[in-house]
């Protein structure tokens, strides 16, 4: 947003249907004008709805969900789902644009993305919920969520997906380490899972502020009890996992992954498979070459498509 010398304002725009378009508010006009100065699509999002909607997290606190489908869609059970979530830093899942999910609108597909705490979305206060020994709000925020999907018949188990990266990817290891059976498929990016270990990386002095030290009895007790790694159980049926890792990752250092996959395959009683995607030209993400990232997208919904049975493009 910038105040311009005559008294309007320019700002910036976008949605989850909209590309970024920044605006021009004169001091004497009502509405907002479109520049020149926008983002354009290849792809149109005119046959698709937004709506925001609130789970409830064990505690009882609401948790907005902002859920993305192509309108007319039936809420019998049956849509293939993605949920997304992140939850660490203060950082706010803001609306994004992305043109690649008019491949996961086109066949079936509903895209959400849940505001839990440890984000920014609600000011410090839904941070610091979140954060150190708060951290198991993250996940049951997160579990509330993807209930509360099924519970509305948007989804159901077998046609249910969860996706985020970085402290996201914690989240995930979380939901499948504490909720195995609440969904069929779990993509999880340059995720930490070992909590135990964070500090002794050479990033692992930024991360102490959010996840806690091992020196500290109550944080070590809060970081062992939720650390995926450790909490991997023989014998459990897992669902469909794609880890993915940077083997140039200097935030997060690669062998969570490797080492989160390898105990998972060896306690994984189920039939799905426990995927580990390791690229040798990439690291914790930003910076990434164009080519490898449409790799990675195409490798995503690969797997997401084969594991949620998406065969063809809804009608």
């Amino acid at each position: 947003m910038v105040g311009l010398e005559d008294g309007s304002l320019l700002f910036r725009d976008q949605s989850y249907t909209e590309p970024a378009t920044w605006f021009h508010c004169a001091r004497e006009k009502a509405e907002p004008v479109k520049t020149a100065l926008r983002t354009t699509s290849p792809v149109s999002f005119a046959d698709i709805e937004v709506t925001r909607e609130l789970a409830t997290s064990k505690d009882g606190t609401k948790i907005p969900l902002n859920i993305i489908f192509r309108k007319g869609m039936k809420r019998d059970g049956q849509n293939p789902t993605l949920l997304y979530g992140y939850g660490g830093y203060g950082i706010s899942m803001s609306p994004n644009f992305e043109f690649t999910r008019r491949l996961w609108f086109d066949h079936g597909g509903v895209y959400v993305v849940a505001n839990i705490r440890g984000g920014g979305e609600f000011g410090e206060d839904w941070h610091k919920a979140g954060n150190l020994t708060k951290k198991q709000n993250v996940f049951d925020d997160f579990a509330g969520a993807a209930e509360y999907l099924i519970k509305e018949k948007y989804t159901r188990p077998e046609k249910l997906a969860i996706q985020g990266g970085s402290n996201g990817g914690l989240l995930m290891g979380a939901m499948i380490t504490q909720h195995p059976d609440l969904m069929r498929a779990v993509v999880s990016q340059v995720g930490i899972y070992d909590m135990l270990r964070v500090e002794l990386a050479p990033n692992g002095a930024f991360n102490v502020t959010e996840f806690g030290t091992v020196k500290d009895p109550e944080q070590f007790k809060a970081l062992y009890a939720y650390s995926p790694y450790h909490h991997a159980v023989d014998g459990t049926k897992y669902p469909s996992i794609l880890m993915m890792t940077g083997a140039n990752d200097g935030r997060v250092a690669p062998y969570h992954s490797r080492k989160m996959v390898a105990r998972l395959d060896e306690a994984n009683k189920s039939q799905n498979p426990v995927l580990l995607r390791t690229s040798s030209s990439a690291g914790h993400g930003i910076g990434t070459a164009l080519n490898e990232r449409i790799k990675q997208l195409a490798d995503i919904y690969a797997f997401l498509f084969a594991q949620l049975g998406m065969t063809g493009k809804a009608k």
